[in-house]
């Protein structure tokens, strides 16, 4: 019989110990804290015929929004889009274009995995010199 209760009480102290263990495979979403959007700024130059990409991290599941804030000249239209970054290559692989955006123009699209995204403003062939840009990405 002592050797039965000596028993149970090592496998409570054992079950125990691993209820109070942190778990490495959650098999639920972290709702302990809401999601806080991040707004990243990015400024920079666009010359004739160039583009240039913007890598951007998404660390959570949810709506990922690319603004084009401010163009010098204000009358300028450039493309305007948000993809996927690859880190191997270093391309902007865009998911969602506009082709015509002037100023303040937006786009919104929706990360359903975490990841390495990227926004990215390119001459169409309307700009005659080079313009200044900025633009917001704001995700989650």
């Amino acid at each position: 019989m002592a050797r039965t209760t000596l028993s149970t009480v090592a496998l409570a102290a054992v079950f125990s110990a691993a209820a109070c263990s942190s778990d490495p495979f959650p098999t639920a979403p972290d709702t302990s804290t809401p999601p806080v959007a991040v707004t990243e700024t990015f400024d920079g130059q666009l010359t004739i015929n160039g583009g240039v990409s913007h890598p951007s991290p998404v660390t959570r599941i949810g709506a990922v929004t690319v603004t084009l804030t401010a163009l010098d000249p204000t009358d300028a239209t450039i493309g305007l889009s948000l993809g996927t970054w690859n880190n191997t290559s270093g391309v902007c692989q865009a998911t969602l274009s506009n082709d015509a955006a002037p100023g303040g123009a937006t786009i919104v699209g929706s990360a359903s995995v975490v990841g390495a995204f990227c926004a990215r403003v390119y001459d169409v062939g309307k700009l005659s010199r080079a313009i200044l840009y900025t633009l917001n990405v704001t995700h989650f």
